[in-house]
């Protein structure tokens, strides 16, 4: 992990509230900048998505002398995931919480991600095994925080409250939240619905009272992870669907500024 500059995770208390999609168009955005190197790990050990969402379905992992390769997506972003290490997408992966730690362990200590800019790493629902595995690995190597995931409705906004209250109790910086699926807007009259009615102010005031930043706000969008493209991402909004690429990428900057700032302590502190 000496090699890598910047690590984030994407946390969320609640499963099926857009983890995946949001660390792989995360990924794929810091990308777009042929400058940045970049590496998405998925530790969702029983529910790997991350191969199915990038286009990477039937890749397989190849092991050298200086350890595990990644799969490639492009020249400057690497993708590693249990997923590729099975025989097919639909083996159930039935594992106690020692062989997936040892998995996670292996994946941060063998994978050969070489110098890395941002290390995205995509974590499954809850606050158990997984997390307090990956935190506890790489505080030594100084995480720059989480990014939690949320949608408008009570039923996860709880869940991502006792989110919250996990990175306060093991010291995880937070960088801020996503309101994923925030309102669904018609193509054809614009009109916007909500389809997961915000009944206790959603997002917005749950950060509010909680005292942690809003990233921004991702309506539904058919165009996001709807569809698969063998030649890019799955889902990735393409020609024609700027509007869903603005609606992401408007959470970025606050994302990389967050890491910054991280990086200007750090040294702050080395060198005094």
């Amino acid at each position: 992990m000496k090699t890598v500059k910047h690590k984030i995770l994407v946390l969320s208390g609640k499963g099926g509230v857009g983890k995946s999609t949001f660390s792989a168009h995360l990924a794929h955005g810091l990308a777009e900048d042929e400058n940045t190197q970049v590496a998405l790990l998925d530790i969702d050990i029983c529910g790997p998505s991350i191969p199915k969402i990038m286009g990477l379905e039937g890749e397989q992992v190849h092991q050298s002398g200086s350890g595990w390769s990644p799969v490639y997506v492009e020249d400057n972003l690497g993708v590693m995931s249990v997923g590729f290490l099975l025989s097919s997408p639909d083996d159930a992966v039935i594992w106690r919480g020692p062989k997936k730690n040892g998995m996670i362990k292996q994946f941060l200590r063998d994978v050969d991600w070489g110098e890395v800019d941002y290390l995205i790493v995509d974590t499954p629902p809850g606050t158990s095994d997984e997390h307090l595995s990956v935190v506890q690995y790489l505080t030594a190597a100084r995480i720059d925080g989480a990014v939690l995931i949320t949608t408008p409705q009570e039923v996860s906004l709880q869940d991502v409250r006792k989110e919250i209250n996990f990175c306060y109790k093991v010291k995880l910086p937070i960088i801020g939240v996503v309101e994923n699926m925030s309102g669904f807007i018609c193509p054809n009259c614009k009109k916007e619905s909500q389809i997961f009615p915000p009944t206790t102010g959603g997002a917005a005031a749950m950060c509010q009272d909680m005292n942690v930043p809003l990233l921004g706000r991702v309506p539904l969008d058919p165009h996001i992870g709807g569809h698969s493209c063998p030649q890019h991402m799955a889902g990735l909004p393409r020609a024609g669907q700027a509007a869903s690429a603005l609606w992401l990428s408007s959470c970025f900057p606050g994302i990389q500024e967050f890491c910054n700032l991280h990086q200007s302590k750090e040294e702050n502190l080395m060198s005094s």
